[in-house]
């Protein structure tokens, strides 16, 4: 009798065992990884994100802000953390842009993440502090060859922002000399403030001191106005030809990430971003909806990779990490 109840109690608790295990996604708590200071553009997509989800998926969603490195030990972080669906990234195009700079980084962009959902495509948006002489780009490329060195620009690491700027001085053989700081916020201060003269960084970050005044805007860096700031050429219209870059931010999990995880991530960010009031944000912080699936979004990391890296070595693109 006692071997008939001890085989018995196994049986039962054998088949609660996977019932036990199998809770449903997400019972806890999620971070949204921030590799950049609060207060930027890609801190307020995260924010957005997670004040949709929290009532979506059922649980509490918060973002957590881990800048420094240039964004690579976030990056690096979330490459390395539990591949449960609890830690995800809020990744730009800049982890793709790194490993052109630097091969010891803390990530691999393609091999490290299961891609979710790509949020927006954004352009940059170069601006001036209001009370330099020049008024425009052409004005600005005719005082900084007139004056080599005298100009500074401030970039929050290596990533679009700064690629926008070194590409600028490829294209026109501006010296200007680069001063690196740790997020859009920080830099945006300090240029309204009079300790740097250029920055570049997203039309999200940047568009709100454009029209408050406070900056003066003189180029877009894709290949189109945008829509939030139509009276503002593209760089390539304001002067410099060909020239053309562009970003995404998009949601990235660890790799090894179980595939029913991320499909319901998925699903969750392509209702969000579609959401009336989602969009407007998007499109009124000068970025265009973009959600791409998980296997187009890993199909874009690896074209990336390889674009970025042409463009480094093609334009002789040189900087300190």
């Amino acid at each position: 009798m006692r071997r008939l109840f001890l085989m018995a109690a196994a049986l039962l608790l054998g088949g609660l065992a996977p019932a036990v295990q199998a809770q449903p996604y997400p019972s806890k708590v999620v971070r949204i990884i921030v590799p950049y200071p609060a207060g930027g553009a890609t801190d307020i997509l995260a924010r957005i994100l997670a004040e949709k989800l929290t009532p979506m998926m059922g649980q509490t969603f918060i973002v957590e802000n881990r800048p420094g490195a240039s964004g690579n030990l976030g990056f690096g972080y979330v490459a390395k953390a539990d591949p449960d669906g609890y830690t995800l990234l809020m990744g730009t195009a800049n982890m793709t842009i790194a490993p052109a700079f630097s091969s010891d980084l803390p990530y691999n962009p393609v091999k490290d993440f299961a891609p979710v959902a790509t949020v927006v495509s954004s352009q940059n948006l170069l601006v001036i502090r209001p009370d330099l002489l020049p008024k425009d780009l052409k004005e600005l490329i005719a005082y900084a060859k007139a004056n080599p060195g005298k100009l500074n620009f401030g970039s929050s690491g290596i990533g679009t922002p700064l690629l926008s700027i070194e590409l600028l001085k490829s294209l026109t053989g501006l010296d200007i000399v680069h001063v690196p700081y740790k997020g859009d916020t920080p830099a945006l201060q300090d240029l309204m403030a009079g300790q740097i003269d250029i920055y570049c960084s997203t039309i999200t970050a940047e568009v709100p001191y454009v029209r408050a005044g406070k900056l003066r805007a003189l180029g877009v860096t894709s290949n189109k106005r945008a829509a939030s700031l139509p009276d503002v050429p593209t760089i390539a219209e304001a002067g410099v030809p060909g020239y053309e870059l562009a970003s995404w931010y998009g949601i990235l999990a660890p790799a090894g990430t179980p595939k029913e995880i991320v499909d319901r991530l998925h699903a969750a960010i392509a209702r969000i971003v579609a959401m009336p009031d989602v969009t407007a944000k998007i499109i009124e912080g000068g970025s265009d909806p973009m959600v791409l699936t998980p296997a187009a979004f890993m199909d874009r990391l690896r074209a990336d990779v390889v674009k970025f890296g042409d463009l480094v070595k093609k334009a002789n693109i040189k900087v300190d990490p």
